[in-house]
């Protein structure tokens, strides 16, 4: 990852920046992975859920959609490029491609662990932004982070019972 021409002197050092910049990208990564996967589901979802499921899909994949252009321009804004493009996302995502069109409930469940494979993707970048006293980087993070884990937490409401 190319750091910016221009000098950037926001009181990270370029070392710590670059490192930040890499992590926010597997962050960028899995979460374009997950909206993908989570706007497929929309299209595809059938069965007694359809409606539920559609809606509550639309919801989350718009969510990611606004999610992406945050987790960028963070990256941006520590002068380095961010990271796109489908076989630079597959070499970053920790997130599972689906088999064909699964089941409306394997799909909750595959958002599921989408959406805990990103929370844990988001912990491993807190080290780097406080080692390098990174606030907006943290706090970006963090609201991310509660995003993901109450998504999660509702998607495995409905596989319960």
């Amino acid at each position: 990852m190319a750091a910016s021409s221009v000098k950037i002197d926001i009181g990270i050092p370029a070392e710590q920046r670059a490192t930040i910049a890499e992590s926010l990208g597997r962050v960028l990564a899995d979460s374009t992975v997950l909206y993908a996967k989570t706007h497929g589901f929309h299209w595809n979802v059938t069965g007694p859920m359809f409606n539920t499921l559609h809606v509550m899909f639309m919801e989350q994949y718009t969510e990611l959609w606004t999610a992406l252009d945050e987790i960028a321009e963070r990256i941006r804004a520590l002068g380095y490029p961010a990271p796109f493009g489908a076989k630079i996302y597959a070499s970053l995502s920790t997130i599972e491609e689906s088999d064909g069109v699964p089941s409306a409930m394997q799909m909750v469940s595959e958002l599921v662990a989408g959406h805990e494979a990103v929370a844990r993707t988001i912990r491993s970048v807190f080290t780097v932004a406080d080692e390098a006293n990174d606030q907006p980087t943290a706090d970006l993070l963090t609201q991310r982070l509660q995003i993901h884990e109450k998504t999660a937490w509702m998607l495995r409401s409905l596989l319960e019972g």
